[in-house]
């Protein structure tokens, strides 16, 4: 046998995840015997909490192992809506509710459902590793905007204003940010939102799925909630795998008009149909069971990030700016960069070679700041443990000054 036929198009216009390359490659090192800490993973280093464990138990003891609606079972739409309400103050139904294996789906149905071949899709970066390779996959043309470092990683209206057209689909804003940790203010969406309004085919894709981890206020406020002129023009993307650590539960949603919705729904219905039925129920025990479950994350998260803060301020050529929200430090390494290959430290003067050596150096697994729509960057997470945060960060010290 000669092998498979020839690969589709839209193959060879996407990359494999960067953060799950990362962490893949760290598995590997590590199972070969080598010392890695690995902080390339996004996920929180906590237990799930244990009412939302006996809530999937119960839901097992019961029976419910069969198929859902393909957009989630009325149960856990109806906790949603209630959890958009009450933390929100957003009014929806069930039937503008699609429950989907993580938020990751749910912005995939919403690229599939609205963007077109040759739609522009502008993205506010630094930005989640997926957003420009899922566009690409869709046909559409990915235009990203891109906050610096010395902007604390926020776009300014005028920017954003720069990059929109008549061609533009869709908005991609990630408040607080993966990679950047950045927050944008009610009054800075408020903003961005007027420039969007002048542009009348433009969706909003508001992923919050970092929304209750933040460290200045209690939750980041989401763009719809500054915006409700645009009320129609928003898709809310949230779920329960950061703030819940479920990451492996795989429950995301989308909240939009019951068009969209059902739109969306339908190329489920045609991928992965519904959601685990059991994840599901554990998803409302999550939505409904109150907030103080986070707060011990919340708390041990907030201890790290001044860990990580203070290590990084004391490297010569490493900018890290304010860290609002999410669990990552995303520094501009540029100057560190150069410096190290002007000494030969590695082979070219990029992210990428940054990385690589910090991993092969000193045993750090890293992603750097160009699947980010930022080069010159990397990026760590600080969902780790705390002695192999503070290890790491002696050892990105040693390996960086």
């Amino acid at each position: 046998m000669k092998g498979m036929a020839n690969l589709a198009d839209r193959i060879g216009r996407i990359q494999p995840s960067a953060t799950i390359a990362v962490s893949t490659l760290a598995a590997e090192l590590k199972a070969q015997g080598k010392d890695i800490i690995n902080l390339g993973s996004g996920e929180p280093d906590f237990d799930t909490p244990q009412h939302i464990n006996d809530a999937a138990a119960a839901a097992m003891a019961a029976g419910q192992t069969r198929y859902t609606p393909v957009p989630g079972t009325v149960e856990l739409r109806e906790a949603v809506c209630r959890k958009l309400k009450r933390e929100n103050d957003l009014d929806f139904k069930p039937a503008d509710i699609v429950v989907s294996t993580g938020a990751k789906q749910a912005i995939m149905n919403l690229i599939q459902c609205v963007v077109d071949h040759g739609d522009e899709v502008v993205i506010i970066a630094p930005c989640w590793v997926s957003y420009p390779d899922m566009t690409a996959f869709c046909g559409g043309v990915a235009v990203p905007v891109l906050a610096s470092a010395d902007a604390d990683y926020r776009i300014s209206p005028e920017q954003l204003d720069a990059a929109m057209s008549a061609k533009t689909r869709l908005v991609m804003l990630n408040s607080p940010s993966n990679p950047s940790g950045a927050v944008y203010s009610r009054q800075q969406l408020a903003d961005l939102g007027e420039v969007i309004a002048k542009y009348p085919n433009a969706i909003v894709c508001s992923d919050d799925i970092y929304e209750h981890i933040t460290y200045e206020q209690d939750k980041a406020c989401t763009f719809a909630s500054a915006n409700p002129s645009l009320a129609d023009r928003t898709v809310v993307i949230n779920g329960v795998s950061k703030a819940f650590a479920m990451t492996g539960w795989r429950i995301g949603y989308s909240a939009s008009t019951p068009e969209l919705a059902k739109a969306m729904s339908k190329v489920q219905s045609q991928t992965s149909s519904n959601a685990c039925s059991i994840a599901q129920a554990a998803a409302q025990a999550a939505l409904d069971g109150g907030l103080d479950c986070i707060k011990p994350m919340k708390e041990a998260f907030a201890a790290r990030r001044a860990r990580v803060k203070q290590a990084l301020a004391g490297i010569e050529g490493v900018a890290c700016p304010p860290i609002d929200g999410a669990f990552y430090a995303f520094s501009d390494a540029s100057a560190a960069i150069k410096r190290l290959h002007a000494n030969k430290k590695i082979e070219a003067a990029d992210d990428k070679q940054l990385c690589r050596y910090l991993l092969e150096k000193v045993g750090v697994a890293a992603v750097p700041g160009t699947p980010f729509c930022s080069p010159g960057a990397f990026r760590i997470s600080f969902a780790a443990a705390d002695d192999m945060v503070d290890s790491a960060l002696d050892r990105i010290t040693s390996a960086l000054s």
